[in-house]
């Protein structure tokens, strides 16, 4: 259902069976593809790929150029995944020559008024509340949950299973399976309700509960914590992907528990 009062550019690959609403703005080298509804006022444009059953609702904007003064016009996307939902006035931008794709994976939900950076990659079933801000090369893992109003930092690395508080300021990686809050941002245990609705038994829970105390809560430094953990924590995949992302960390983990 194509509105005649909508622009579809002739280059665009839009399938037979996208809504696309009134005053529609669909630029060059775009895809759509099936089962996807374009609400009224949202321009689309050139190097957008979206995926299967998404709904974008009125005022989003997605694939304008980068907001960044490097961007030198060179050529890169944005990617959305099936089943994901982008809500009013939100804005997606498209990648630059650091990583050349903007990404959002499958059934997520970007709430309105938020903003996604160049080159930021969002992974599937991820919620990204209303007005959240995430600046350029931030990477947000699978079932992250950012609470309203949040603020990420460029090149912030938001690990699995994450619940940020709403109006949090991130400007340290937050490993994975953990809640977030305070100012400054900080530890406030695992995301154990989180987990549990995503079938984490309590056996499992509580080895991540165990892998937490030693890294935030025995005083040894990060370097110090991990090597204990791998020196006391039976392999998991759980315990290996806290400890490669404390490891690879290149802005440094949020800080423990505050007084």
């Amino acid at each position: 259902m194509k509105q005649p009062l909508a622009y579809v550019h002739p280059d665009a690959q839009v399938a037979d069976n996208v809504v696309i609403e009134p005053f529609v703005t669909i630029d060059k080298n775009v895809v759509i593809e099936e089962g996807t509804r374009i609400g009224s006022n949202v321009t689309i444009l050139e190097g957008a790929h979206i995926g299967k059953n998404c709904k974008i609702f009125p005022g989003a904007v997605i694939s304008a150029v980068p907001q960044d003064l490097k961007f030198k016009g060179e050529k890169s996307i944005v990617r959305i995944g099936d089943n994901t939902t982008i809500r009013e006035c939100a804005t997606v931008n498209r990648g630059t020559a650091a990583k050349g794709i903007t990404q959002i994976g499958n059934n997520c939900l970007i709430m309105a008024y938020s903003h996604i950076a160049h080159d930021c990659l969002i992974g599937n079933n991820c919620i990204i509340t209303n007005a959240c801000q995430l600046a350029g090369e931030v990477v947000v893992d699978d079932f992250a949950i950012l609470g309203g109003m949040t603020a990420v930092h460029q090149f912030v690395h938001i690990g699995k299973h994450v619940m940020i508080q709403g109006g949090s300021l991130i400007g340290k990686d937050v490993p994975p399976y953990v809640k977030a809050g305070r100012l400054p941002l900080s530890y406030a245990g695992v995301n154990s309700i989180g987990l549990r609705r995503r079938e984490f038994s309590n056996e499992k829970i509580n080895e991540i509960q165990d892998i937490y105390r030693i890294l935030y809560q025995s005083g040894l430094n990060n370097s110090d914590a991990v090597e204990r953990i791998e020196a006391e924590m039976p392999a998991s995949k759980e315990r290996d992907e806290i400890i490669m992302f404390v490891r690879n960390s290149k802005r440094g983990i949020m800080k423990g528990y505050l007084g």
